[in-house]
């Protein structure tokens, strides 16, 4: 028997194979966000190379206000995974979850994860309601159709790496189950076990808020 054949029963998470960290993002937000910041720095730079009066002064005032919420919203935003621990990178709060500490995890309206009595939203996968649909109309087709793949994208993924996902779900619904499946798997790992950290993102507020107050001033003065 090999290594990817072995299930739950016949060895510890912790004796199994080891993989890098599982990361997930929405591709779609990194790509707007990079196509504001390009408008946004096209707009200002211009603004301050031809702009008259305080329009310079503005431009530069209003850029933290704009560019660092921008980056926090789509760029920032990630959930990282491994064998101990879960990371929830939110735009104004990076959440650390050991395994053991994980209560669940909810697809709704949007993502949400229960630990430690609280709960957090999960920025990183947003939920689509019309792939959701999509998703269930082409798992019924196949079911309709004997698609032999579809019981094999059914089961739990512990014959395949598991950064593998559902393809016969939406892709939050796909990520949500893979995450789950991955806190019952490595609650009991060693290192699996601890508090449940929130910290804030300063690096982002501290500049908006500074921002905000310039362009206020400058604003003002004028």
């Amino acid at each position: 028997m090999t290594e990817s054949d072995r299930t739950p029963d016949q060895g510890s998470a912790a004796d199994g194979p080891k993989y890098a960290d599982r990361v997930h993002r929405s591709v779609p937000g990194v790509i707007a966000g990079v196509m504001l910041l390009g408008v946004a720095g096209w707009l200002i730079i211009d603004a301050v190379v031809s702009g008259t009066g305080a329009t310079p002064w503005v431009a530069l005032a209003a850029a933290p206000v704009f560019v660092f919420p921008v980056a926090a919203y789509t760029l920032r935003p990630v959930v990282k995974s491994n064998d101990q621990r879960l990371l929830v990178r939110n735009p104004l709060r990076t959440v650390v979850v050991p395994w053991a500490s994980v209560e669940g995890l909810r697809a709704g309206y949007s993502v949400e994860l229960f630990a430690g009595g609280r709960k957090f939203q999960v920025w990183a996968v947003p939920v689509s309601i019309r792939q959701r649909k999509k998703a269930t109309r082409r798992a019924a087709r196949a079911a309709a159709q004997g698609d032999p793949a579809l019981p094999k994208a059914r089961t739990k993924q512990t014959s395949t790496r598991p950064d593998q996902l559902d393809p016969t779900r939406a892709w939050s619904d796909a990520v949500v189950a893979s995450l789950q499946e991955q806190a019952e798997r490595y609650a009991r790992n060693p290192g699996a076990s601890g508090e449940v950290r929130a910290t804030w993102c300063w690096w982002v507020i501290a500049p908006t808020l500074a921002g905000l107050v310039a362009l206020v001033s400058v604003v003002a003065a004028t």
